[in-house]
């Protein structure tokens, strides 16, 4: 008897639990969700990141670009990069504060940083004193991540990335006496991995493939698409999946 009704006890958590808006869709799962007004031209669309053997809160950005390579918009943008404050303010290249602070990492998100351009017509790298307001912000997942946004339909084509990085994330390749004169390097290690999807509305689902990384040392918004060196970084991510409705 006691054992049956625990199964019916845990039946009704589940049902109370899914029933209920949270950030958290289930316990690994962080849920975020843009205003979802549509009107006539927008559609709307999740986009779900499943989180791979190598993640451990990672920070990372979702944009919007043509087919001609020119930025739209931003979609979705960790908070401690969009703000230039972290949970642990950098004190060396090696060692973190155990309370929040200010951290200016070039190196962490190059590709978008300089495909967005300047912010406030001062700074590529968001900072405490100019952050990047044009996204969703949240904190960076724990786990599995699931955003519900809406896109614009007037224009039939165009192409989804998603840029990706961890700290100290150190290989064979990517040593730590690689760059020694460049301090973002050392904060960084095993560079950005850039993903990116041709979309065209024709198709409901999509799923992202990585196309190359971005600069090391944060100096540039070059696109290298040769991903021979990289190892765990290619495993933050498991998979990544767009849906339009």
């Amino acid at each position: 008897m006691k054992k049956i009704t625990g199964i019916l006890l845990s039946a009704a958590i589940i049902l109370v639990l899914s029933n209920c808006e949270s950030t958290k869709e289930s316990i690994d799962v962080t849920y975020y969700k843009d205003s979802l007004k549509i009107s006539n031209n927008e559609k709307e669309v999740s986009i779900s990141i499943l989180k791979g053997k190598e993640f451990n809160h990672p920070t990372f950005v979702i944009w919007k670009e043509d087919n001609n390579g020119k930025f739209i918009e931003t979609l979705f943008i960790t908070k401690s990069y969009a703000t230039g404050v972290f949970g642990h303010a950098a004190l060396t290249d090696s060692t973190w504060d155990n309370k929040p602070g200010e951290s200016i990492q070039p190196s962490a998100l190059p590709y978008w940083t300089h495909k967005k351009g300047l912010i406030d017509n001062a700074v590529l790298v968001p900072t405490k004193e100019h952050p990047y307001i044009d996204g969703y912000t949240g904190a960076t997942p724990i786990g599995d991540f699931k955003f519900d946004t809406k896109f614009k339909t007037e224009v039939e084509q165009y192409r989804i990335f998603v840029e990706v990085n961890q700290p100290w994330d150190w290989n064979s390749y990517w040593t730590n006496n690689k760059y020694p004169e460049s301090e973002s390097y050392k904060h960084s290690a095993q560079p950005s991995i850039i993903y990116a999807v041709s979309v065209n509305e024709d198709e409901k689902t999509y799923y992202m493939n990585p196309v190359g990384h971005g600069d090391p040392k944060g100096e540039s918004g070059k696109l290298y698409t040769n991903l021979s060196t990289i190892s765990s970084a290619s495993n933050i991510f498991k998979s990544i999946k767009i849906e339009i409705q």
